[in-house]
């Protein structure tokens, strides 16, 4: 998370590519959208008895419990990808990849907005990302496969989202106050649809897909320097502090 905000920070709508990265988790944690409160949504006590992790994100939304999946963010200016005629529409445009890796998986996938049958509401307010469903979602058979969110800043746009590939609904959901089971049964994953093909492979598809839907060639790279130092500071000064992650207090940006 802290990379992710550093890409972010660092990203010059000028001068900089848009970056693409893909990544994993380890040990597995639970991500907390940017204004909930762990408190409130978590079990805080069964989470410190596991040794579970918990992080916030700096994009909204619901509890997400990532492990075994394949995770992605994109860092970019609005003039850098295909036009979009509103900000929910540019989720659209985003996502354009994933729906075109899941089909090239052989998957019927779709957003959710021309799937939804009558007496789905889309853009509900959850706790757990994987109990609502925003309009360009993706679903695969009839379920929503990840999750995605995004953050604007002025002339940038952070997007990030997972793909995956075990379904770890179930576990996630048995950290929260409400463990209701059937907030998890609207959520699908690559294995339940017949899709066991190793991470390199499915990186290299995802790649694949990206480059093809937006007309563009990827490089790989590492962090810069300064994308490495601001990372480090991140970490050190937010994401390992409990008043970020447990309560969404910045220190360092808190008049």
């Amino acid at each position: 998370m802290a990379i992710d905000e550093a890409l972010l920070n660092s990203f010059n709508p000028v001068s900089s590519a848009p970056v693409l990265r893909l990544y994993g988790w380890s040990p597995p944690a639970l991500s907390l959208g940017r204004f909930q409160k762990a408190g409130e949504v978590l079990e805080l006590e069964r989470c410190n008895a596991s040794g579970t992790v918990i992080v916030r994100r700096i994009t909204g939304g619901g509890v997400i419990y990532h492990a075994e999946e394949l995770t992605y963010s994109i860092v970019c200016a609005p003039d850098q990808i295909p036009p979009a005629t509103s900000v929910k529409d540019s989720f659209r445009v985003l996502t354009s990849f994933l729906l075109a890796f899941y089909r090239q998986l052989g998957l019927d996938s779709c957003y959710a907005v021309d799937a939804a049958s009558e007496g789905i509401c889309l853009g509900e307010r959850t706790a757990f990302c994987f109990a609502g469903r925003e309009s360009f979602d993706i679903v695969v058979n009839g379920r929503k496969i990840g999750g995605n969110a995004q953050r604007r800043l002025k002339n940038c746009i952070f997007q990030h989202g997972s793909i995956p590939l075990l379904n770890m609904a179930r576990v996630g959901l048995s950290f929260l106050r409400d463990r209701s089971p059937e907030l998890a049964e609207g959520a699908g994953c690559l294995a339940e649809c017949g899709i066991t093909i190793d991470r390199d492979r499915l990186q290299a598809q995802l790649i694949a897909a990206f480059e093809a839907s937006f007309g563009v060639v990827l490089s790989p790279d590492h962090l810069s320097s300064r994308e490495q130092a601001a990372a480090e500071r991140l970490y050190s000064t937010k994401y390992t502090r409990k008043r970020w992650n447990l309560e969404g207090i910045d220190d360092e940006n808190t008049a």
